[in-house]
């Protein structure tokens, strides 16, 4: 079961700080997108989008305080199933952004916290 290194998000908690940080260090450009408050970048790499976004929680105890990464995956419930069945739990079911695709959060047996997505088709021929 393939799975491409596709996303990441980074969490701040002082957007316009976090904005400013990394357009001037890596040379990044973000773009406002969905909701308020999230921006996008296309300049991480080929085939890859990063997002910067407020800090939240996923679940209600789990607030995340590193990177957050995801993977895109050709079929959700495989991923799931395979998930469980190799030890990992899921942390947040089943979740549908609309024109993007579904995602899930789960912790892999080493309490590492990864998130797997199905993206719609055409997301990423744009």
């Amino acid at each position: 079961m393939p799975a491409t290194f596709r996303h990441f998000a980074i969490n701040a908690d002082d957007m316009p700080r976090a904005k400013r940080f990394y357009e001037e260090v890596f040379g990044w450009r973000f773009t406002p997108w969905g909701p308020p408050g999230f921006y996008q970048t296309r300049d991480a790499g080929a085939g890859m989008l990063g997002a910067l976004q407020g800090r939240r929680a996923i679940t209600p105890d789990l607030k995340l305080n590193a990177l957050e990464t995801s993977f895109g995956v050709e079929d959700l419930a495989a991923t799931i199933a395979a998930v469980e069945a190799g030890g990992g739990q899921i942390l947040m079911p089943r979740v549908r952004i609309e024109g993007v695709g579904d995602l899930i959060y789960f912790r892999d047996p080493e309490g590492n916290v990864l998130g797997a997505m199905q993206y719609d088709k055409g997301v990423w021929d744009a």
